[in-house]
Parts: structure tokens; C-alpha cells; sequence
């Protein structure tokens, strides 16, 4: 087996775990690769034997001969990965090193167990809706896809107008700070944070919200992952900022945007005794008396 890894700088408190993973690794005869600047911050801060691990820069390096890829980090980290396994069908795992981690599900503490039902197939593979952007000038060329959530929001202070139409139906005009068009998997990610509703991985929705709406009657709305939705700019703004999950850019008002789904799935792996809705009581505490 081969796995590459991801990650980002982590505090002191993890390295005895992440050294443990390392010892695990090596022990069962995995072939690993690491990024590289990861493997720059591992070779500083922990004492492994890492000369016999190669490194990786660009997503073609992990193209052939990866089994897994291993995210330690947060979600966000998680995030950093799918723009390296693009449409390769490459499953990832997430190791939390964060804080939340409704994606970056694995602790510290439970990575012994984990690494375990992985090596003897005690897993399944979840596969998780992505969204595409198609605009008018071609942004984000290099990889036009979001596994969270699709954004478009103001640069200065004064509200936005983005008008909304669905497989060519016009449903509204947003008067906002920004719109957010979120999957099922963004539902518990920016989205949430806006008053969206928090829908299953696999419901086939999509969800937009408006992010601070002038008329507070506009509210979330689901529609159905067939649905296209056209995007056009109004406003005396020359610029806005379009956001694919963490990667943002500065966009002009005469840009026209679509979005769809993607033809093609992110794959998660899942811990058998794991569950989305076990992810939600725990990260949310829901059924949790928090009055004493």
C-alpha cells in the first residue's frame, strides 16, 4: 500500500500522536509520500526516520500508485486536499489536529484504532457532492471546483445585488453582503453560520443563503443538485470577491457565473462505528443538558 500525506503545522500537544502515526506507518511497510512542506515542518519539530519517505509538490505526483491519502489538520485541511486529488478517485482520511472537524472526523487519541480498521478493511468510502463554477472570463482555471461552498461577496462596506435564476428562471434579487451556494457537506460549514439548514452528505441538495440580507423575508433556500444556478452582478462596485471554499479572488460586475455539480465525487473514507449523525451530536453537543 502507498498513502500520501497533507498537512499543516500543528501544535505541540499533537506531536506524540502524529510521531505514533508515523511508527504505525512504517511498521506495517507502507510506502509514503508527504508534501513537502509538511515534510519540512515534520523534519524540524519531530524525530522521525523520514530518508526513506519521497515528497510531492503538485497533484500529477500522486496521480498513479496512491492507495490513500491522509489529511492531518482540520477541515480546512481537508479542503487543501481535494485540490490535490481532483477526479482521481484517490480515498482521504482525516486525522484532527483542529478543533471541530465534522470532516476531519479521526482524534488524536483514536488514531491507533483507526489506522487498525483501515489496514483490515473495517471501512467504507463516502462520496461527497462537489459544485463547478463556469464563468464568463474562466476563473479559477486550474481547478473550478468547491467541495463546501461557492461564494460571492462585497469588497467594501455597501451592500451587493446579485440576481439569481435557476436552469434559467429568475428567482431573485439579492440585496446582501454576499451569497453563498453551499452542498450538503458545506451545510455545517459557512453556511450553518448564516442560518442555513443542516442537510445530509447524501440528500442531493444544494442550499443558497444570503449573507446579511436587506429584507429579512429572503431566506435560505434548498434546491435539487440538477438544478443550474446563473449568477449576474449589479452594483456601482467595480469589484466583488469569489470564493471556492478557501481560495478567493477578486472578480469584476460584468462577470456571469453558473453553477453546477461537479461530474465527478470527493471520496471520504468512514470508520465503521462512525456516522454522520454521531459527527453531529458530538460536534454540536446536541442532547446535551447545558443548564447546571
Amino acid at each position: 500500500m502507498k498513502v500520501a500525506i497533507y498537512g499543516r503545522n500543528f501544535d505541540k500537544g499533537f506531536k506524540e500522536y502524529v510521531k505514533k502515526f508515523f511508527e504505525i506507518l512504517q511498521a506495517n511497510n507502507i510506502e509514503i509520500t508527504i508534501f513537502y512542506k509538511f515534510y519540512d515542518f515534520l523534519n524540524r519539530e519531530i524525530d522521525l526516520n523520514l530518508a526513506s519517505i519521497s515528497t510531492f509538490k503538485k497533484h500529477h505526483d500522486i496521480k498513479q500508485g496512491v492507495d490513500l491519502l491522509f489529511s492531518i489538520g482540520g477541515d480546512g485541511t481537508i479542503l487543501d486536499t481535494v485540490t490535490f486529488v481532483r477526479n482521481y478517485n484517490i480515498p482521504i482520511v482525516g486525522i484532527n489536529t483542529g478543533k471541530l472537524g465534522f470532516l476531519a472526523s479521526i482524534a488524536k487519541e483514536e488514531i491507533e484504532p483507526a489506522l487498525s480498521a483501515i489496514f483490515n478493511g473495517n471501512y467504507s468510502i463516502e462520496e461527497r457532492t462537489l459544485l463547478r463554477l463556469e464563468s464568463s472570463s474562466g476563473l479559477f482555471k486550474d481547478f473550478p471546483y468547491s467541495l463546501n461552498e461557492i461564494s460571492v461577496q462585497k469588497v467594501d462596506s455597501a451592500m451587493i445585488t446579485v440576481h439569481a435564476y435557476i436552469d434559467g428562471e429568475f428567482l431573485n434579487s439579492y440585496w446582501a453582503d454576499g451569497l453563498l451556494i453551499s452542498t450538503p457537506t458545506g451545510s455545517t460549514a459557512y453556511s450553518l453560520s448564516v442560518g442555513g439548514p443542516i442537510i445530509t452528505p447524501q440528500s442531493g441538495n444544494f442550499i443558497i443563503s444570503p449573507i446579511s440580507p436587506h429584507n429579512l423575508t429572503v431566506r435560505p433556500i434548498v434546491l435539487p443538485d440538477t438544478s443550474v444556478l446563473q449568477l449576474k452582478l449589479e452594483d456601482r462596485s467595480l469589484n466583488y470577491i469569489a470564493s471556492l471554499d478557501h481560495r478567493s479572488l477578486l472578480i469584476k460586475n460584468t462577470e456571469e457565473i453558473s453553477i453546477r455539480k461537479a461530474d465527478f465525487k470527493i471520496r471520504l473514507i468512514k470508520l465503521d462505528q462512525s456516522s454522520f449523525y454521531k459527527t453531529l451530536r458530538n460536534k454540536l453537543m446536541w442532547g446535551m443538558d447545558k443548564r447546571n
